[in-house]
């Protein structure tokens, strides 16, 4: 198997395994799934916890609002009458407002956050360090685990406007905030090697060869992403050498009086 360190910029996110004769097509297909499920994990990962500390969502047009301003405007939270943790609530303000402050109890509260923690794992840029690759599988299970979790607390759903279940069914709206920034669609995904970005309608062999026992840093960017930046020319991902160099001992080498 071919193993690719997939980078972002400098950043390192995962491993993967693949064959030489993959087609271009489907291994950035594979690849943007694995790196966006990524972030869709890690932004469930980010939003349990509050759901954790402080329950469901509020509506939108309650959130922010204090509780005088809620009375004035005659406003009612009937998710919220519904949307009841197993085993009853306890109340914990949220300051933000995001939130209807009546959290999941203790008990509860440990099923969330015990399985944030392992879908944490799961994803981890540590996976590179223990020489785990990633598969789009471990991605669904991290997903299922925490959609399981979450049916776990609260059986009978969450509102449709709790950011934690539009992310689960896939209806997530993060236009204009920062973390769309990070998402990259299939079809405006590129990856480079070696200073050259991997066309489409290639095959990884048509790059590497047909030594499967071959291991890549590859980058994944956006189309148009850095166009006018040579940066990258200067790093050591893009040395078409440096794989020579390595086979034939002449890296590390210092010059000069010791």
């Amino acid at each position: 198997m071919v193993q690719l360190h997939v980078k972002r910029g400098d950043e390192s996110l995962f491993l993967f395994n693949t064959t030489v004769d993959t087609p271009l097509e489907t291994l950035i297909q594979q690849i943007t799934a694995i790196y966006n499920g990524r972030l869709k994990v890690k932004r469930l990962c980010s939003e349990i916890p509050e759901l954790a500390d402080h329950g469901i969502s509020l509506p939108p047009n309650m959130q922010g609002l204090t509780e005088e301003q809620i009375e004035e405007l005659n406003l009612r939270d009937e998710w919220g009458e519904n949307c009841i943790p197993s085993g009853g609530s306890v109340f914990r303000k949220d300051d933000i407002g995001r939130r209807n402050g009546q959290a999941p109890n203790d008990k509860m509260k440990e099923v969330l956050m015990r399985t944030v923690e392992a879908a944490t794992a799961l994803i981890s840029k540590k996976q590179v360090q223990a020489n785990v690759c990633v598969t789009v599988e471990m991605i669904k299970e991290a997903l299922d685990q925490l959609r399981g979790a979450v049916m776990i607390v609260y059986p009978m759903g969450l509102p449709p406007h709790d950011p934690i279940r539009m992310e689960l069914e896939d209806k997530e709206d993060l236009s204009g905030t920062q973390v769309s920034l990070q998402v990259i669609a299939e079809d405006e995904c590129q990856l480079w090697w070696a200073a050259k970005e991997m066309q489409r309608g290639k095959k990884l062999q048509d790059y590497i060869g047909r030594n499967e026992k071959t291991k890549l840093v590859v980058k994944i960017q956006k189309k148009l992403e850095e166009a006018d930046d040579d940066r990258y020319l200067d790093s050591e991902w893009s040395d078409r050498q440096a794989l020579k160099r390595q086979f034939q001992g002449l890296t590390n080498i210092k010059w000069g009086p010791r």
